[in-house]
């Protein structure tokens, strides 16, 4: 049936494999974001003795599509006082970070053709890439503050500027020790690393790091317990105050957003990505069930962090912000640092 792309020449088959990945990956990626609101509304209710959403169709399936549209028909409200350039500009930066992330991500290995892996880039500092990519989220916050021109939106901004500077420190250091156990920056270098069964993982050679880069994806993220920057019992809801209709869900969408790339990120670098030790998935596909297998093996493996970030929220309570900033500062660095030093002298010591 797909004899036709075989007389196409290479670089038209690279676009056009690229193009369809591009527009899969985008398509899983959003449908995932409306589901996970979904999900967390679900469990929520759950812990609390509720039902949650069930009138939108079977069990509540078809409530993400209800509330878009609800969005897309809502009144659109500009606030006369903000100022208007860097309100409009704010939603969309929160949200596209967590899109352009998506590219150097590997979700699988391939379909059965080695010459077409199932990455849309795979960078060779795929991992610089993503943090740099993460941290512009935390601008469209500060924005947001910044635009609103009032009391409570400013406090917001401002504490999600201290907490970003806090714990990417702690983040980028706590993936060190995992470059210089594997020896590259490349994503897909890291899951080759990882093949081979369990014992391979990296979260087994490297729980403190694992335990380090949680912390910092939570605060990264701004999820309990390190939701400061909206804190609704103090500042109301924070940086989203004067923004409704599509402007406010596109903040809703970046939070599920960057959720579900933290998430990729930690079984990418600690969990083995797409490969599991049974059924010959930790080596790359030779056919199109085994590339399909391992691309729901990634996909499940995020929904298993997923359902970890939704648990928290409604399990921990939100940290002061002097405690905070101590456990980046004073524990988090602290610890990151100490890593790096023994997992370097370990390497120094197994060299010689």
């Amino acid at each position: 049936m797909f004899d036709w792309i075989n007389n196409l020449s290479p670089m038209t088959q690279f676009v056009l494999f690229s193009a369809v990945k591009i527009v899969a990956a985008f398509a899983v990626f959003m449908a995932m974001v409306a589901y996970v609101v979904l999900a967390e509304r679900r469990v929520c209710a759950a812990m609390q003795g509720r039902i949650g959403p069930n009138r939108a169709g079977p069990f509540g399936v078809l409530q993400p599509i209800s509330d878009a549209v609800k969005s897309f028909f809502k009144e659109e409200m500009t606030p006369a006082h903000v100022r208007k350039v860097f309100y409009i500009l704010a939603p969309a930066i929160v949200l596209i970070p967590g899109i352009m992330n998506i590219a150097v991500i590997p979700f699988g290995s391939t379909l059965g053709n080695p010459q077409n892996p199932m990455v849309i880039a795979d960078l060779n500092v795929g991992i610089l890439y993503t943090f740099g990519i993460v941290s512009l989220s935390v601008y469209g916050i500060v924005l947001a503050g910044y635009a609103a021109n009032s009391k409570y939106p400013f406090l917001s901004g401002i504490r999600a500027s201290a907490q970003m500077i806090s714990y990417e420190i702690a983040m980028g250091m706590s993936v060190i020790p995992v470059f210089l156990l594997v020896g590259h920056l490349n994503l897909s270098q890291i899951i080759s690393y990882q093949a081979g069964g369990f014992q391979n993982w990296l979260v087994f050679k490297q729980p403190l790091a694992f335990l380090i880069f949680v912390a910092a994806a939570l605060a990264e993220t701004n999820r309990a317990p390190f939701d400061l920057p909206e804190a609704e019992q103090e500042l109301a809801g924070g940086y989203n105050i004067e923004y409704s209709s599509m402007k406010f869900a596109l903040f809703f969408m970046g939070e599920y957003a960057a959720m579900i790339i933290a998430s990729a990120m930690m079984v990418t670098l600690f969990f083995g990505g797409w490969t599991l030790p049974i059924l010959g998935l930790d080596q790359p596909a030779t056919v199109l069930w085994q590339g399909v297998l391992q691309i729901g093996v990634f996909l499940g493996k995020v929904s298993c962090f997923l359902l970890a970030f939704i648990w928290l929220r409604w399990m921990v309570p939100r940290f002061r912000y002097d405690q905070l900033m101590n456990l980046g500062w004073r524990r988090l660095v602290p610890l990151a640092l100490a890593n790096i030093v023994l997992t370097a002298f370990v390497l120094w010591i197994r060299a010689k």
